[in-house]
């Protein structure tokens, strides 16, 4: 098959189109054939090498966290798809590679894809929308009335986390540029910030939850608009020594998360609020719920661009610019 190798670390590295071996799917496994693949700020760390302590891949490996597509096969223990279905996935850990023609993946990573939208917009949303659902509804335990507000909101996670913490009756602020101003309000924020030009703690404040994307002065920053026992979650860092236990690192590593995130956890035990960090995992069982909001119009896509799989690298530097609007997705073929 085709796939795109990253054959060594280094910021901003171009990935090399070559044929690869077609994946060999365990008995719980489901060969996916690959329509199309999301991009996301995860890949390009990964590419530059800065989730190595976390993620030790070894290159050469294929890229990619996002898929949709159509079931090729399935293994001898699988019992929910069939070949012909059409799925997204976020698939897990170790066994991510969604810049290829196929890949296999666990049948608990997988559900089926939306039906009221096409490929390429499912492709856009598995990462971006498990890690809003996991932030808002398992960590942050959002409920109706809850003051949330949700860092960079144009983004890949933000666009979707906005619509999610709407659906769950939260009133949402956010930050971002003032030309983006009109899509967050239709996406359900209620208050909109500039970044540019205006301190968001300075007309924020007694909000219950902060979902931060970014480090440094940002995340400190936040917590002055939190009232007292809110929750900080970041989904960028620093990671803290409750994730590096339940990630089961060892134990260099996991004095390594506690020296790192030992400022920003001081600074929030002294403001009486709570920190926390979220690496978001795979769940086919919560994308299947996600499809349904989906499928109801609760949650849409929000797309910058879709480019065909030859322009990948020409995604990844759109996508580096850090001015997305919404998610970048690879197209694999012309019906996606």
């Amino acid at each position: 098959m085709k796939a795109y190798i990253l054959d060594a670390y280094a910021k901003g590295a171009t990935l090399r189109l070559t044929d690869w071996p077609d994946p060999r799917p365990g008995p719980r496994d489901v060969l996916v054939r690959i329509h199309a693949a999301g991009l996301n700020q995860l890949d390009s760390k990964i590419r530059d090498g800065a989730f190595k302590p976390l993620l030790p891949y070894k290159p050469p490996l294929i890229l990619g966290h996002d898929l949709a597509g159509t079931v090729e096969a399935v293994g001898a223990e699988v019992t929910r798809f069939a070949p012909g279905d059409r799925v997204w996935a976020r698939p897990r850990d170790g066994r991510i590679g969604t810049l290829a023609e196929r890949i296999a993946v666990d049948q608990d990573d997988l559900a089926l894809a939306p039906a009221t939208i096409g490929m390429a917009e499912a492709a856009s949303l598995p990462l971006v929308a498990l890690t809003a659902w996991q932030a808002l509804v398992e960590q942050g335990q959002v409920k109706a009335g809850d003051k949330v507000l949700i860092h960079a909101g144009s983004g890949g996670f933000g666009s979707v986390a906005i619509q999610l913490a709407r659906h769950l009756g939260a009133r949402v602020a956010t930050t971002a540029s003032a030309r983006n101003a009109a899509m967050l309000h239709d996406l359900g924020a209620e208050t909109v910030i500039d970044y540019r030009s205006e301190r968001f703690e300075e007309r924020l404040s007694g909000y219950d939850l902060v979902i931060c994307g970014q480090e440094d002065d940002t995340l400190v920053r936040s917590l002055k608009v939190l009232r007292p026992g809110g929750r900080l979650i970041s989904i960028s860092g620093p990671p803290t020594p409750d994730f590096a236990q339940r990630q089961g690192l060892n134990w260099p590593m996991r004095q390594v998360t506690r020296v790192l995130s030992a400022s920003i956890r001081r600074k929030a035990r002294a403001s009486g609020v709570h920190y926390e960090f979220l690496f978001m995992r795979a769940d086919g069982g919560q994308l299947a719920r996600i499809a349904a909001l989906v499928d109801q119009g609760a949650i849409r896509p929000v797309i910058d661009r879709i480019l065909p799989f030859a322009e990948v690298n020409a995604a990844f530097a759109h996508l580096d610019t850090g001015h997305a609007r919404g998610k970048v997705v690879v197209a694999l073929h012309p019906d996606a």
